[in-house]
């Protein structure tokens, strides 16, 4: 008689991976696809000069004068910067030869007469409307399937985001330009497509959140009033910041990891710090916090380190407490118990910059075979 063996447990299932919120909502959506007939229209040859054209269009929309550095440039990988710098003489776009300089941080306004202030402009845009444009724009372009492919294959993930659907096949859009035809099956074997047929397509679930067309269900109701918290100048912004502060802004902004919305990043970095108050029942949440999470220095300092390491910048207050699994907190407690941790020494920051804590001097310390600070110091 065969042996009898006992059934095998089920596996555990496997959490659900929640779906990146859309980018852009409806009429968002309509705009980037604006964007991209007008880029298509230019008498423009090649993916360099198309792909450097969209940027400077949409940064110009709503002034005629598109402002970007010689980085922004350098940024998006183009196989010939000069040839797509000079190809823009013959539409009759002025200021664009210094960005050819060494000059890498300092901003050059691209002066683009069709879209210069009036009332039969080509982008015709508000704030909010160009903002997250261009920020849906960085995002495709630096989406992890996207990041090292051709110039061609980016400027073609951009059209085929914008007018996809999120969940269902997309027909290759008209004036897909020729050069991003050919790059298709580098997007596929990449990543970005689940599917590509002829000339239908499906956006990869993981990049479906760039897709300029959502389902009926995710369709949020239509209001044209735009938040006045967003209306923000962040390209002025960013056009002030040193070098530094301007690099590690750009890497959180291009996350793809992250996925934060322009609209967020910029409200981050531009809003006004303030001393925070912590008042008697925040410390008696963090008491109990303490003995239900004790010693959580060293595996704070590793979550920073290792964060970084995933995203090219360090990980918010928040970010950071939900990925050590702290539970629910309030605002005020999670920030108080992260500063307990800059006291200690297992944490820093460069306050009051967002998205840079790191391991501190404690750890620090204890790679060398220093002891780690032991006084104990709390936030006032």
């Amino acid at each position: 008689m065969p042996p009898s063996f006992p059934s095998s447990s089920p596996a555990p299932a496997v959490p659900a991976v929640q779906p990146k919120p859309f980018l852009l909502t409806p009429r968002q959506g309509e705009a980037a696809r604006t964007l991209l007939a007008y880029v298509s229209s230019l008498p423009l040859k090649g993916a360099d000069a198309q792909l450097l054209a969209v940027v400077v269009a949409i940064r110009a929309a709503r002034s005629g004068i598109g402002n970007l550095t010689g980085q922004d440039v350098r940024s998006l990988r183009l196989a010939d910067p000069g040839g797509a710098v000079t190809a823009f003489g013959a539409l009759g776009w002025q200021g664009q030869e210094a960005l050819l300089g060494e000059d890498l941080v300092t901003p050059v306004g691209v002066s683009v007469p069709d879209l210069a202030d009036r009332t039969d402009t080509r982008l015709p845009f508000g704030k909010v409307m160009r903002s997250r444009v261009s920020g849906w724009t960085v995002r495709t372009l630096s989406a992890k399937p996207v990041k090292k492919t051709s110039t061609a294959a980016r400027l073609a993930a951009l059209f085929l985001a914008a007018h996809g659907p999120a969940d269902e096949y997309g027909t290759l859009p008209a004036h897909l330009p020729e050069d991003c035809g050919v790059a298709l099956p580098e997007l596929l074997a990449k990543g970005f497509l689940a599917e590509l047929d002829g000339d239908r397509y499906l956006l990869a679930q993981a990049v479906r959140h760039l897709s300029g067309t959502r389902p009926p269900a995710d369709t949020p109701p239509v209001t044209h009033d735009e938040p006045e918290e967003e209306r923000l100048d962040w390209d002025e912004w960013k056009g002030r910041a040193s070098v530094a502060l301007r690099r590690h802004v750009e890497a959180v902004e291009r996350c793809p990891e992250c996925a934060l919305s322009t609209a967020r990043v910029s409200e981050a970095f531009m809003r006004k710090a303030v001393p925070a108050q912590f008042k008697e029942k925040v410390r008696t949440a963090f008491s109990s916090w303490e003995a239900k999470f004790p010693d959580q220095g060293p595996v704070a300092a590793e979550c920073a380190a290792a964060f970084r390491a995933a995203h090219g910048h360090g990980p918010s207050v928040k970010q950071l407490c939900e990925a050590l699994g702290w539970g629910k907190m309030s605002r005020e407690l999670r920030i108080f118990v992260i500063r307990r941790l800059i006291a200690d020494g297992w944490l820093m920051n460069t306050d009051p910059v967002p998205w840079t804590l790191r391991p501190g001097k404690a750890v620090q310390a204890g790679t060398s075979g220093v002891t780690a600070p032991g006084a104990v110091r709390r936030p006032r």
